[in-house]
């Protein structure tokens, strides 16, 4: 019997606004006829390449390109992000993902716009307006999302987020699916059945 299989490597941003006033982030909606998550809002992110090296700073390098390429953002400086989170994809799914998440302050100046083919819309939303509007049925997000923007949600500002975040040490999470007759469920570290 085959393992799970391996995940690839990725890299996401999220792009942040608001500096020491509030916290917006940036979704972008995936286009609806893709076949992995078409439709969905999600941060601006992808796999590595592999020509990006290996390591920290090989998704340091995809997430800038990411970002350019989805949203037309141009981030100064790989090195300037700052690392927030990891997520695995379950292992029980055939595509998986191992994805590092950055945070970047938006570039000054200039506007977001989607790419038209891999995402057609995009929008500043706060974590909680965003989690409402999933809510309301306007948003469609992924669990990774949803649970990145409840922990974004305890944030007053996009500046009190990057302190907190920068130099803390980022453990990965890897959620399980646990199936019990035909009902499937995400569960996540710490959590009953893990």
């Amino acid at each position: 019997m085959e393992g799970p299989a391996k995940p690839r490597q990725a890299a996401s941003v999220i792009v942040l606004r608001g500096g020491g006033e509030a916290l917006e982030v940036l979704l972008l909606r995936r286009n609806p006829t893709s076949r992995f998550m078409g439709g969905a809002w999600v941060f601006p992110g992808g796999a590595v390449d592999a020509q990006e090296g290996a390591g920290d700073v090989s998704h340091r390098i995809a997430a800038v390109r990411e970002v350019e390429e989805e949203a037309g953002l141009r981030l100064p400086d790989p090195k300037a992000l700052v690392k927030f989170s990891r997520w695995i994809t379950p292992p029980q799914l055939a595509i998986r993902f191992d994805t590092h998440f950055f945070l970047a302050h938006a570039p000054p100046d200039h506007e977001p716009r989607p790419d038209g083919e891999e995402m057609v819309d995009l929008g500043w939303h706060t974590p909680a307006g965003a989690l409402a509007a999933h809510r309301r049925g306007e948003l469609e997000l992924v669990f990774p999302t949803i649970k990145q923007l409840e922990q974004l949600a305890g944030f007053g500002s996009a500046s009190e987020l990057v302190e907190w975040a920068t130099g803390r040490e980022v453990v990965a999470v890897e959620p399980h699916v646990q199936i019990t007759g035909e009902t499937a469920r995400v569960v996540l570290p710490g959590e009953p059945g893990y």
